[in-house]
């Protein structure tokens, strides 16, 4: 009895980690997880909803919100539908759509999904569709903030009709709409920041960056790699910007040079986005006899399949489940609040995971 109780402890005590650590678990994941029925999770999740201490979902829980707490569910219950444009169904963003999903099943308000493009005439095509339809009261949105046309985009969003807020995007200035256009985001920067200092306080004093190229998070990531550079009093000068996989035709031929650059450069530790990319050079390094972490420590940025690299990649790990949680939550503060409520830009901190890929013995100073 005494054990079985032990157990049960341990067991609702994982499942709040994970649920801090993500926003939102499933029972079926749990279970397998944790080599025990769904069915003692879900009792597991029900004597913890008992306490305040998550709140449960349809084949879940998510932790209690404030406005959970407050008991506002049943004000908005069936009163809001919630639009939601993403650029991409497959990498970055079904963690981000499922944190968005847990928070509207916890307020019991309705979200409506639709994949979008990185190419702002289909954003625009697909956010039309779901004002036009009329059934949506406010809208989370992740548009093409890109080249000449960001200002115009930023423009237009802020004068559709019904609140919206802006995903895993900011507009880089104030704007002339009706109201500052709000948004959350992952402070990618500051992740940056968490990855430099890590490699520097493992004795690497000449570190180099391969940032993906053409994605919207490249400028959040140098922004964090000059401040850290600066902080640290290293150089931020080798910086390279090119998207690299050893399956695409010349692909090879740039992780060469790459290496190449970072051996006349003595540099000792890499940075790269994103995990794909840093697989693929990790590969690449294997093959050619570099050994990670002796000969280059590396640190990859996203972690969405770091982890099975060989060795394992330490990385940075945006809070995206915790990103669309919050999208929701202000969503409905707003619908809820009206113009009584300030416009918010909410900053979500992103976590590092060391693993082997940096784990070097301390260098010389």
């Amino acid at each position: 009895m005494t054990t079985q109780r032990l157990f049960g402890v341990q067991r609702q005590e994982l499942l709040l980690d994970e649920l801090r650590r993500h926003g939102a678990v499933r029972v079926r994941d749990l279970a397998r997880e944790l080599a025990v029925s769904e069915l003692t999770i879900r009792r597991d999740i029900d004597a913890l909803a008992r306490r305040n201490l998550v709140t449960k979902v349809h084949g879940g829980a998510t932790l209690p919100t404030p406005i959970s707490r407050a008991n506002r569910p049943r004000q908005a219950r069936d009163l809001f539908t919630i639009g939601m444009v993403v650029p991409s169904l497959d990498f970055y963003w079904p963690l981000i759509v499922s944190g968005a999903r847990a928070a509207a099943a916890a307020l019991g308000v309705n979200l409506q999904l639709r994949g979008s493009s990185y190419e702002p005439d289909e954003d625009r095509r697909q956010i039309s569709r779901l004002v036009e339809a009329g059934q949506v009261q406010g809208l989370l949105l992740a548009p093409s903030l890109e080249g000449g046309r960001a200002h115009e985009m930023v423009d237009w969003i802020g004068h559709l009709p019904v609140p919206t807020i802006l995903v895993e995007r900011q507009p880089d200035r104030w704007t002339s709409t009706p109201r500052q256009i709000e948004c959350v985001r992952s402070d990618h920067s500051l992740g940056m920041e968490m990855a430099v200092h890590h490699l520097h306080q493992h004795g690497h004093r000449r570190i180099a960056l391969l940032l993906s190229k053409g994605s919207p998070t490249s400028a959040y990531l140098l922004q964090g790699w000059r401040i850290a550079c600066a902080d640290l009093g290293i150089s931020d000068a080798i910086v390279v910007r090119e998207s690299v996989a050893l399956t695409t035709p010349g692909h090879r031929q740039i992780i060469h040079n790459v290496l190449g650059e970072c051996r006349r450069a003595q540099v000792t530790a890499l940075i790269v986005h994103s995990d794909p990319d840093a697989i693929s050079v990790a590969q690449y390094c294997a093959e050619k006899g570099v050994s990670i972490p002796d000969d280059l420590a590396m640190v990859s940025y996203d972690d969405e399949v770091a982890h099975l690299a060989e060795p394992s990649l330490s990385a940075v790990r945006p809070a995206k489940t915790h990103v669309g949680r919050v999208a929701v939550e202000l969503m409905v503060s707003r619908l809820l609040d009206g113009e009584r409520r300030p416009s918010q830009r909410v900053l979500i901190a992103p976590e590092l995971f060391v693993r082997r890929s940096s784990l070097t013995r301390s260098r010389p100073r």
